[in-house]
């Protein structure tokens, strides 16, 4: 905690990238107490592969902590190349991201832009990170070693509510890729996410392969999803939703799921 306080008092005035997640609620959260609010501003992205509630949520969670924030739009099916779903998706959205996030930082007065990525990120595929290296962003979360259950349990101490919220990821990481996303296809699987954890499940993912819909939940949910009133309810909703086939990953919830196509590194074994 003391390194991390070090580098954003070196770095600061602060833009942070903020999700109104448990990382980046955190960092922000450290920036304040660190360098005072006058010099932090928080900012969030908001576009085509985002949801309405999570909007609203990194609004009240800023709110709370008494941030400056900033809502910046952004237009993700516009970059080129992101709509076609290759495995560099992620970097062309983050590139174009941060890009805008630096303009807002100079415009404020910010010297740096730092965002929440942490150890346990580095260790999936993400990127994302090389885009936020390559424009200068800084990640501290990482650079000090905090993993996601530190990062979780130093956030309970603070007080934060959101230190036991389950990970999220933009919609877009719900296509395989080379499936093409378009905007109905995104708010089909908004809706049917939004469905779902209507349902009960805190946890949970709609996974699009073109007619199937494949939901992931934790292995603790998986008798809610078998349950003979609930699975006829899903069944029911996705078809009408467009879905022809409705499937349960009998796997249950993993984050990165649909990163098990990609080819692993040189030896490195199938697990």
């Amino acid at each position: 905690m003391e390194r991390l306080r070090q580098i954003l008092q070196e770095s600061a005035p602060l833009l942070v990238a903020f999700s109104g997640g448990v990382d980046s609620a955190f960092l922000l959260k450290t920036a304040l107490d660190a360098v005072g609010p006058a010099a932090v501003v928080a900012v969030t992205a908001h576009g085509d592969v985002h949801t309405a509630e999570e909007l609203e949520a990194a609004r009240s969670a800023a709110a709370q902590l008494g941030a400056r924030h900033l809502i910046i739009r952004t237009e993700e099916l516009s970059i080129p190349g992101f709509a076609d779903n290759p495995p560099e998706r992620c970097y062309l959205c983050r590139k174009e991201m941060y890009a805008m996030f630096i303009e807002v930082a100079r415009a404020e007065g910010m010297a740096t832009v730092v965002d929440g990525a942490n150890r346990d990120d580095q260790m999936d595929y993400r990127p994302g990170l090389r885009a936020a290296a390559a424009l200068g962003v800084r990640s501290p979360l990482a650079e000090v070693g905090y993993g996601k259950e530190e990062i979780r349990r130093a956030a309970r101490d603070l007080g934060l509510s959101s230190w036991n919220l389950p990970a999220s990821a933009c919609l877009a990481s719900r296509f395989p890729y080379g499936e093409t996303i378009t905007l109905p296809k995104l708010h089909a699987v908004a809706e049917g996410e939004r469905f779902l954890r209507s349902l009960g499940f805190s946890v949970v993912r709609l996974r699009h392969h073109g007619e199937v819909a494949r939901i992931e939940v934790t292995e603790a949910d998986m008798s809610l999803a078998l349950g003979d009133s609930v699975r006829r309810a899903i069944v029911e909703h996705l078809r009408a939703s467009g879905y022809v086939y409705v499937t349960l990953d009998l796997e249950g919830f993993r984050s990165g799921s649909l990163n098990a196509v990609l080819p692993r590194p040189e030896g490195e074994e199938q697990a």
